[in-house]
């Protein structure tokens, strides 16, 4: 298991590249068909491999890790990790809020609010699905042309003098719908990361998001004091 991670590590093998099957590993390396079976589980566990039935079995892409200590945004976050970001803006049109919405947003029933749905991509790659809420009152020159060519923390800076001083979030396990599924490349009802997210400047809301992150490749760190 580790010479197969060194390997992996020093892109002997790279990514998407099919490993040997069990038989030629059991001959490799001189051993039973159980042992490398239980090797290859626990490299899958970890993410550095992943299965195809009746294909075999590869390389892992290398997961995105992001370190929940700190306002952070996917841009910025893609560019550390040396891909290039992009974003699709999907869908852009007003609605007003419902109670179930307006309570998410600390602000009264029935208010105007912009909905922006996005594909974010690095490298071209689909990674997250995004659904966000903006209040129009804070916002209300905002067009789908300010968030497709910029980003949009960058738009609210620029154009409105308002950053991002706070947000919450909170994660938890989902299953990607059909609609999902098409624009993330993925198949219908398979695992993903569903990420809310309030952000705010100073105490008034001004996002509301709602994220489907890919669940193979991401990862989270928390640093617990």
């Amino acid at each position: 298991m580790q010479d197969l991670i060194d390997k992996i590590d020093n892109r002997v093998y790279v990514e998407h590249e099919r490993l040997p099957s069990e038989r030629e590993l059991c001959t490799i390396y001189n051993m039973s068909r159980i042992t490398i079976r239980q090797a290859l589980q626990e490299l899958e566990r970890e993410n550095y491999i992943y299965k195809l039935h009746g294909k075999g079995t590869f390389v892992a892409p290398k997961l995105y890790n992001q370190k929940l200590v700190k306002l952070y945004s996917f841009t910025d976050e893609m560019k550390k990790s040396g891909k290039t970001p992009s974003t699709k803006v999907l869908e852009f049109h007003e609605m007003i809020a419902d109670e179930r919405l307006a309570s998410k947003m600390d602000i009264k029933p029935f208010e105007e609010v912009f909905q922006i749905i996005r594909l974010r991509l690095a490298d071209d790659e689909p990674l997250m699905y995004e659904t966000s809420y903006l209040p129009k009152k804070i916002f209300p020159q905002l067009t789908q042309k300010d968030v497709s060519e910029k980003p949009m923390y960058s738009v609210f800076s620029d154009e409105y003098n308002i950053r991002a001083t706070k947000a919450y979030e909170r994660f938890k396990a989902t299953s990607v719908r059909a609609k999902e599924a098409t624009h993330l490349n993925m198949i219908e009802n398979h695992p993903a990361m569903l990420i809310t997210r309030s952000t705010y400047y100073e105490n008034t809301l001004i996002e509301y998001t709602i994220s489907i992150a890919r669940g193979d490749k991401f990862d989270y760190t928390v640093e617990l004091t």
